[in-house]
C-alpha cells in the first residue's frame, strides 16, 4: 500500500528560513512541495522520508533564495494490484460503489465488480446482495474489504477554453483513482464475515 520512492530536485530556501538548521528548512521545503500531492504514474505522495544528498547551496541573484540540489525519499501510496484494502462506503450509485479511506477518496467499486446476486434498490440508494436465503446491505459509512484491480492516471494539466468541450463544467476527473472489487470470500462488509 505505502513505498518509498527516490527523487532528485532543486529545493529553494527563502531567506525567512535562514534561521532554520539547514536540514529542517530543506526538509519543510520537500514536504510543502510533494506531500498531499498526486503525481503521475508515482502515486499520491504522503510524506518526507529521509535525506540521502544535498548539494551546497548557491544564492539566486536578485531574489535572495539559496537553491540546494536534494536526493531524498517519500512515503507514496501506491496499492498493487490483488492487493487488499479497508475503506469505508462513501456513496453508492447505479454504477456501483465510492470508497474512502482517512486520507484517499477516490476508490470505486464497479458494479460488475460486486458478488453474482447484487442489485441496486433504488428506493433506499444501496446495494443489495442476496444470497440464498440471506438479504445483505451495503450500508453507506460501512466498512468494507475490497482487492485493488486497477489504477486509472489522468493528466491535470491546466487547459484552454478551446480544450474545455471534452468535459462538462466542473466535472474535472481525479488525478489517480483506484478501481476495486468486492467478489470473492472475506470481501465486502465486515459485519457479514465476523463469526
Amino acid at each position: 500500500m505505502f513505498i518509498l520512492t527516490k527523487i532528485a530536485d532543486l529545493v529553494q530556501i527563502a531567506p525567512e528560513d535562514f534561521g532554520k538548521p539547514s536540514l529542517s528548512a530543506i526538509e519543510d521545503n520537500v514536504n510543502a512541495k510533494y506531500a498531499n500531492k498526486v503525481i503521475q504514474k508515482l502515486g499520491l505522495f504522503i510524506c518526507l522520508w529521509d535525506i540521502l544528498w544535498t548539494s551546497e547551496g548557491l544564492i539566486g541573484h536578485g531574489t535572495g533564495l539559496v537553491n540546494v540540489n536534494v536526493e531524498f525519499r517519500m512515503v507514496v501510496f501506491r496499492p498493487f494490484k490483488g492487493e487488499v484494502l479497508v475503506a469505508r462506503i462513501a456513496s453508492q450509485t447505479r454504477e456501483g460503489i465510492h470508497l474512502a479511506t482517512d486520507f484517499f477518496h477516490d476508490i470505486f467499486v464497479p458494479f460488475i465488480e460486486l458478488p453474482e446476486g447484487t442489485e441496486f434498490e433504488p428506493s433506499e440508494g444501496l446495494w443489495v446482495w442476496k444470497d440464498e436465503d440471506q438479504v445483505m446491505y451495503y450500508d453507506n459509512n460501512e466498512m468494507v474489504r475490497f482487492s485493488v484491480i486497477g489504477e486509472e492516471w489522468h493528466d491535470q494539466t491546466p487547459t484552454g477554453p478551446v480544450d474545455m468541450t471534452d468535459e462538462p463544467a466542473g466535472q474535472r476527473k481525479s488525478p489517480y483513482q483506484i478501481t476495486g472489487s468486492m467478489k470473492g470470500p472475506g470481501l465486502g462488509c465486515y459485519l457479514w464475515w465476523e463469526e
